[in-house]
């Protein structure tokens, strides 16, 4: 394997030079840079990626901190985080917690003393204090979906719109009996939905129906054993509100084993569209996040964080998306 000295000694030039040359210096003259170049092709010189971040005090890559992937919007954002963070020369830790605080900590804490320059993260939000640890030790930090603390910059879609533009949908529709699957308050993304949901439903002068389940709500599971409370104590219900596509998939089970016709007999929409969600036999409306965009986003803020110069780090910076309603067979 070639060495940077068998590198100087074609080139005819001391290893400092060709140091400075392979790091693109703009002490090193343009001719013995070409010639520097041209030695290291010609022996198949590859620097050692580690050892040059070691030195620039940075390693080219990002940590990423989901929920979950499978069946949810995520799997779509980390298309775009990948494709932005390769166009920018990251690469990408994944980890996935299931929405567990204990397993979110202990993934931190590993990125912590691991070779990562930036963190993007969905949050529980109950690993605050240790967040603003991460923060304070200089650690790059962006929230992605949910902003759990003001203070860390943010990527998220207008949640509370979306709530209430659903109930505005149906009730154009001729809906009266509007259900929501709900999830934990603690998490950002469903207090806003809900607020939307409650503000809308209060305007139309309609009753507020709630469900929320014991599993992890961003299951199919989980939208199977809220569909079911809510039939179970609304006989009358016609339409059910899901937060996120893989619970209206839930839904969408339990109507079908139930004998209902989606949507002659009950409307299913959901506030967070996934891709998925087009392909069903009877494909679903949704409230369609720019996912991608999204992701794209996250990298391009977390990479102004660790490429800025020293002392002038940006402030926290908060976008938030507004998501489009796509109508589908559901409704």
């Amino acid at each position: 394997m070639a060495t940077l000295k068998d590198v100087a000694k074609l080139a005819c030039v001391d290893v400092s030079t060709v140091s400075r040359a392979l790091n693109n210096s703009s002490y090193v003259h343009a001719d013995t840079k070409a010639r520097v170049y041209e030695a290291a092709r010609t022996l198949g010189y590859r620097p050692n990626a580690m050892a040059q971040a070691l030195r620039q005090g940075r390693r080219h890559i990002l940590g990423v901190v989901v929920p979950r992937l499978h069946l949810t919007i995520f799997s779509e954002i980390l298309q775009g985080i990948e494709e932005e963070a390769d166009r920018r020369g990251y690469t990408t830790m994944v980890c996935v917690t299931e929405d567990d605080p204990r397993t979110e900590r202990d993934r931190l804490s590993r990125l912590r003393s691991g070779f990562v320059d930036g963190i993007i993260i969905t949050s529980t939000g109950r690993n605050g204090r240790l967040l603003r640890d991460l923060r304070a030790e200089g650690i790059p930090l962006v929230q992605l979906v949910r902003n759990q603390d003001p203070s860390i910059s943010s990527i998220v879609a207008d949640y509370e719109t979306c709530g209430y533009d659903a109930v505005r949908y149906l009730h154009s529709l001729g809906c009266r009996r509007i259900g929501i699957i709900d999830g934990a308050q603690n998490l950002a993304p469903y207090r806003l939905r809900r607020e939307g949901y409650l503000r809308a439903m209060e305007k139309y002068g309609l009753e507020p129906i709630l469900s929320q389940g014991q599993r992890q709500p961003n299951t199919f599971e989980y939208g199977f054993e809220c569909a079911a409370q809510l039939l179970d104590a609304h006989a009358d219900l016609d339409a059910v509100i899901a937060s996120v596509d893989v619970q209206g998939l839930g839904a969408l089970r339990l109507l079908s084993e139930r004998g209902l016709l989606v949507p002659e007999d009950l409307r299913v929409m959901s506030l967070t569209g996934h891709e998925i969600g087009a392909m069903l036999e009877t494909s679903m409306t949704s409230m369609e996040m720019p996912a991608h965009e999204m992701g794209v986003k996250a990298v391009d803020m977390i990479v102004e964080q660790i490429e800025a110069p020293a002392g002038q780090k940006p402030s926290p910076q908060h976008l938030s998306f507004s998501a489009i309603l796509v109508e589908r067979e559901s409704t």
